[in-house]
């Protein structure tokens, strides 16, 4: 199974490579993967199955054909996003016990650019709904784990249930998004041309 990053971190006018560079690494976000001992963590929540079945009795929580769980918070307008647009999302992710894997954070992503689960939830919501999400380890990670990247140790133990809960802010169209970012990057460019044919510093991102 292919291990692609969920949470993905804002990326910097101007950095398209970046962005693009970044959605093949497992990045698990940011400013601090916090988890308290997995083995409690495998042993306490030892059923998925059974919370996943106790979850879906929520008031609001609708379960798809795949499993996945996912509870409106705040109504959204107009059609959902698809496979071939780029979302604005604002995220925060955490386990069954409350353990936060994912800091909050705000940035694009693309909406199959991402693990199953996370994709399909993103094609279930509208612009400026807020959402909470239930991902079973089928359409997550899988039985891997999955590493803090800062410190190689297990930031994600496998077999874990994901739960998200999601803004979804706006979404554009792929090549919308691509023409944007070239457009920045070549303005950035130029700029830092001007400044250095001028003997001045470099304009920041």
């Amino acid at each position: 199974m292919s291990v692609t990053t969920v949470p993905i971190q804002p990326i910097k006018k101007g950095s398209i490579s970046k962005f693009w560079a970044g959605i093949a690494v497992v990045a698990l976000a940011g400013a601090g993967l916090a988890w308290w001992g997995t083995g409690s963590i495998r042993g306490e929540y030892a059923s998925n199955e059974q919370y996943l079945s106790d979850n879906a009795e929520q008031d609001g929580v609708t379960v798809t054909k795949s499993g996945l769980q996912i509870q409106t918070i705040r109504s959204g307008e107009g059609t959902p996003p698809t496979d071939n647009d780029v979302a604005m999302i604002s995220i925060t992710g955490t386990l069954r016990d409350g353990t936060v894997f994912q800091e909050p954070a705000s940035g694009p992503f693309p909406v199959s650019g991402g693990i199953p689960g996370f994709t399909e939830a993103l094609k279930l919501m509208q612009k400026g709904g807020k959402y909470k999400i239930w991902i079973p380890a089928e359409l997550g990670y899988g039985p891997n784990d999955i590493p803090d990247p800062k410190t190689g140790e297990v930031g994600i133990p496998g077999g874990s249930v994901l739960i998200f809960d999601v803004e979804l802010q706006d979404f554009l169209p792929r090549e919308q998004f691509e023409a944007a970012m070239q457009q920045q990057q070549e303005q950035m460019q130029k700029a830092a041309g001007e400044a250095a044919a001028a003997g001045g510093p470099p304009p920041q991102n």
